[in-house]
């Protein structure tokens, strides 16, 4: 990989998640539907789990809990969940609303055109995609990307390299 590659590299991860959003977001206002691709992960886990609060949601998706709050306040905006006060004051409770409940079959139907077309996405690109993405993302389990711009800049300031 060379130093353009390797500038380069987060700004092609980017553009690839922007065409992949843009289309996914496009087809759901074409069907007339208010749903971003971000809140799919909340959907699939208040399905699969239940209600739950904004921190149980942020450990089970592995985002941060500022990142879910935001998410979970745009869905509650569109009337896709309702957020409930827990056992203690400080705990938001995150469900589905009955509207939310409503559109599942919908968007269940989203979600397998997606996974379908994300399929043929992968084969064009003879299967590489989808297993360096997950080849990245375990490397990066067992050793966060933190750790790899530390050695890198140790590197970069035993090497003498000026900025």
């Amino acid at each position: 990989m060379t130093t353009h590659d390797a500038a380069s590299f987060g700004t092609a991860l980017r553009g690839l998640i922007d065409q992949l959003d843009g289309a996914v977001e496009q087809a759901y206002r074409d069907d007339g539907l208010d749903f971003r691709p971000r809140f799919t992960p909340i959907v699939r886990a208040l399905v699969t789990d239940g209600p739950q609060t904004i921190r149980a949601l942020s450990a089970t998706l592995g985002v941060s809990h500022s990142a879910v709050s935001q998410t979970i306040t745009q869905m509650v905006a569109r009337g896709l969940v309702t957020v409930t006060t827990g056992r203690d004051a400080r705990q938001r409770i995150v469900a589905l609303s009955d509207a939310g409940t409503a559109l599942l079959p919908r968007l269940r139907r989203h979600w397998a055109a997606t996974t379908a077309a994300t399929a043929a996405l992968d084969t064009v690109a003879d299967g590489a995609l989808i297993a360096a993405i997950n080849r990245a993302n375990a490397a990066l389990e067992a050793r966060p990307f933190g750790e790899w711009l530390e050695e890198a800049r140790l590197a970069v300031v035993g090497q003498g390299i000026a900025g």
